[in-house]
């Protein structure tokens, strides 16, 4: 039911993250100093104790508090998981950062290691989800059936090199047009959308692989130094690192 849900805790994070996005929800509780985020054409203040939410496949950039650092902690939750609670339609949030002190501390208690069976502790996730969906999501925002179509081949060859004059070509275009609509609709060049698949495929095999050349050649990247400068650009971290106390995940 929780279809693979992550927790990230992070601890005096001082790096930042660039743009980037993810194909989840993500859910953070805000637990020191204010967390800011950096979407297009404006920028977002989370005070302790708030919900911070970005929605899959949004744009966004969290630069850190460079003294303290930032302590927070994230759930990425598939789009499927919510929209299960929404009568199967889409859910999106506009409101990006919510202050709801029983919602922010039902969060906080099933982000710590839980008592509970495993059937209890989902029960009260879904619940807590429910809440959140019911109190503050809108009907999804329509994305084109055209950048589906390019989300669906890019994804299917991430693991090759990447030409932006061939894939255009495959969707009938010039690559002026088709970097234009492709970046005009997601944010991002179709270069950093593949690089960024890399990534969160690198992300995974990182939690069972200990070769780091194995997961660089596997997700596409040349070797370990490619490897790394692109992942630390989008995690805001080396791969050995994100691994390290600072960035523990939980899967389920």
């Amino acid at each position: 039911m929780l279809d693979g849900m992550e927790i990230l805790y992070a601890q005096h994070h001082r790096l930042d993250f660039p743009d980037h996005t993810h194909d989840t929800f993500n859910i953070a509780l805000i637990l020191n100093q204010t967390f800011s985020v950096k979407l297009p054409g404006k920028v977002l203040r989370a005070p302790i104790g708030n919900l911070c939410i970005t929605n899959p496949q949004e744009v966004h950039a969290t630069p850190c508090e460079q003294i303290m650092g930032n302590t927070f902690t994230t759930f990425y939750v598939a789009p499927d998981v919510l929209k299960s609670m929404n009568g199967e339609a889409d859910v999106f949030f506009e409101e990006k950062v919510i202050y709801d002190e029983a919602l922010f501390l039902e969060f906080l208690s099933l982000s710590r290691k839980p008592s509970d069976t495993a059937a209890q502790y989902e029960r009260r996730m879904l619940n807590c989800l429910a809440v959140l969906v019911q109190k503050y999501a809108v009907p999804s925002t329509f994305k084109s059936s055209d950048l589906r179509l390019f989300h669906e081949f890019l994804d299917e060859h991430r693991q090759q090199s990447f030409s932006l004059a061939d894939t255009a070509k495959k969707f009938g275009m010039d690559s002026f047009k088709f970097l234009r609509l492709f970046k005009q609709e997601t944010g991002l060049t179709p270069n950093r959308y593949v690089i960024q698949k890399r990534i969160e495929a690198a992300k995974d095999l990182l939690l069972h692989a200990d070769d780091l050349l194995e997961v660089a050649v596997s997700t596409g990247f040349y070797d370990v130094p490619h490897l790394t400068r692109e992942f630390k650009k989008i995690v805001g971290v080396s791969p050995g690192v994100y691994r390290n106390s600072a960035f523990n995940i939980v899967q389920f």
